[in-house]
């Protein structure tokens, strides 16, 4: 019975080999195999059309892995480069950032000759307001060294005050800005006359991010939107500095003083590079 079984498996084989090779012979042209195949052939063409279709959706399969594999490649290859052009325009966006900053310092340095200008950023701020003292990336290994009769301006890219030197370690500074109720500025009205006034954090306009303007002389013109300067008086301001414009006046009853509210110019909800004016030694 086995011996029945492994012949009739064998004799299936050898037929199904004869035919896929007689298959094969009658799809040459003018192949002799063709006539003589033709019947068979005409009865194994669904067979034969079958197997063309399979090796076609194989073939097609097979071309659709490697074009999926190829697209891989290529968005991959698309990715470094996208992430290549970023890395550049950062790189362009730095060094643009960075050569205003030089021309920045630069104007500075023009107006107030007799200073060394040192760049720095904000580091860090207190927890609360800006009229909180906050830190800046520079120190005393910047030649920013304090002592107590010593201290340094800080100012803005446009030069507007924001305030002065602190305290200072090897590698960072304290600044006071000049909204704290511990600034006192010496300043002058631009205008004809340039009358002395001066300029001081105060308590109740510290959340408004506003000064208190006093010592305002009598006989002196102050009204809303004079500009205030450093006047250069008390040995630490330089002349001209940008303090910030007038809001309002209170001209006080009864001959007492006036005083004034003031905005400074300089945006301390966005500070971000700064200036030190170390002055030259003579």
């Amino acid at each position: 019975m086995r011996g029945f079984l492994r012949n009739r498996i064998l004799l299936l084989v050898l037929a199904t080999l004869a035919l896929v090779t007689l298959l094969l012979f009658s799809s040459i042209p003018g192949s002799p195999v063709q006539f003589l195949s033709t019947p068979v052939t005409i009865v194994l063409q669904p067979v034969k059309d079958f197997l063309a279709g399979s090796w076609d959706a194989v073939s097609g399969l097979s071309r659709s892995v490697f074009d999926a594999e190829a697209v891989r490649r290529e968005n991959a290859e698309l990715r470094t480069r996208i992430a290549a052009l970023e890395d550049d325009v950062r790189r362009l966006e730095e060094a643009g950032r960075s050569w205003e900053r030089l021309k920045e310092a630069f104007a500075i340095k023009e107006a107030f000759s007799d200073y060394d200008i040192v760049g720095c950023q904000v580091a860090s701020r207190s927890v609360g307001a800006w009229f909180d003292l906050f830190r800046i990336d520079a120190g005393s290994r910047d030649g920013l060294g304090m002592t107590e009769t010593s201290s340094y301006p800080v100012v803005d890219p446009a030069m507007a005050l924001v305030g002065r030197i602190e305290s200072s370690d090897l590698a960072s500074a304290k600044v006071l800005p000049i909204l704290h109720q511990g600034s006192v500025v010496d300043g002058r009205i631009d205008r004809a006359g340039s009358y002395p006034v001066r300029v001081r954090g105060d308590l109740s306009l510290q959340a408004s991010g506003l000064c208190l303007v006093d010592r305002i002389p009598e006989g002196a013109t102050i009204e809303p939107g004079d500009r205030i300067l450093t006047s250069g008086e008390g040995g630490l301001y330089p002349a001209g500095l940008r303090i910030g414009t007038i809001v309002s006046v209170d001209d006080a009853a009864g001959g007492g003083e006036r005083t004034a509210t003031l905005r400074p110019y300089a945006a301390f909800d966005a500070l971000d590079y700064l200036f030190v004016l170390k002055e030259k030694a003579s």
